[in-house]
């Protein structure tokens, strides 16, 4: 699964490796230990490619659903299955999105304890994670746009510390997955894959980061004590 991640690159950088105007990324600020429920930074499109950066709460709320709560159970989809479950099949179709990050957190049981490791470019550069997106509204007319992160099995570098990991797409990929013109599962599923483990670097870091409360760049420094 995928349960915390970073997005601490400046937005400059962000606006090269996504091949868009600064201008178009909205305020925001660094953060070192984004957790579910929270707004995360979305990158969406449409049939004229068109890129469209918004926040959505991670955690995806249905159109359909009666309840906003059960964002809470659905931060992550399997791409395994994500065309075949009612929540996401749809989605898949017509509500693709990239959200933005330059790192993850995974955690790894060393006796009694679980020991969280740091997993990021070894170039250090920003990247996008594959999800899906969804705008609920209420019955009193509140609204909700929320998103999911796909996930799929471990490369070698995660496969030691857990059997799952977030599904990072190429930034040559990165048009084809918002265009809304590509909505056939046969060619959408072969991008949902472990990225190479080649590009990637992991190390332990602080247990601080269980708290989503420490939102500190400390949390990505190595600890190797």
């Amino acid at each position: 699964m995928c349960g915390r991640f970073t997005d601490g690159s400046d937005t400059e950088k962000i606006a090269k490796k996504l091949k868009v105007p600064k201008e178009k990324i909205p305020p925001r600020r660094k953060r070192y230990n984004v957790a579910p429920s929270q707004p995360v930074l979305t990158l969406f499109g449409s049939t004229n490619k068109r890129k469209i950066f918004d926040y959505f709460q991670w955690g995806l709320v249905p159109s359909w659903a009666r309840d906003p709560a059960i964002g809470s159970r659905m931060i992550n989809a399997r791409a395994e299955t994500v065309s075949e479950k009612p929540s996401f099949k749809g989605l898949l179709r017509n509500s693709r999105c990239l959200i933005v990050a330059d790192g993850y957190y995974e955690w790894k049981r060393e006796g009694a304890k679980k020991q969280p490791y740091y997993f990021r470019m070894k170039d250090q550069e920003p990247f996008t994670f594959a999800g899906l997106w969804s705008h609920w509204i209420n019955v009193d007319g509140s609204e909700i746009k929320s998103c999911t992160i796909i996930t799929t099995k471990a490369n070698s570098l995660t496969q030691s510390i857990h059997d799952r990991m977030p599904v990072i797409l190429a930034e040559e990929k990165h048009d084809f997955w918002l265009d809304s013109n590509n909505y056939k599962s046969n060619d959408l599923l072969p991008l949902l894959r472990p990225y190479s483990s080649d590009a990637m670097e992991s190390y332990p870091v602080s247990t601080e980061v269980n708290s989503p409360q420490n939102d500190s760049p400390e949390n990505v420094i190595a600890n190797l004590s």
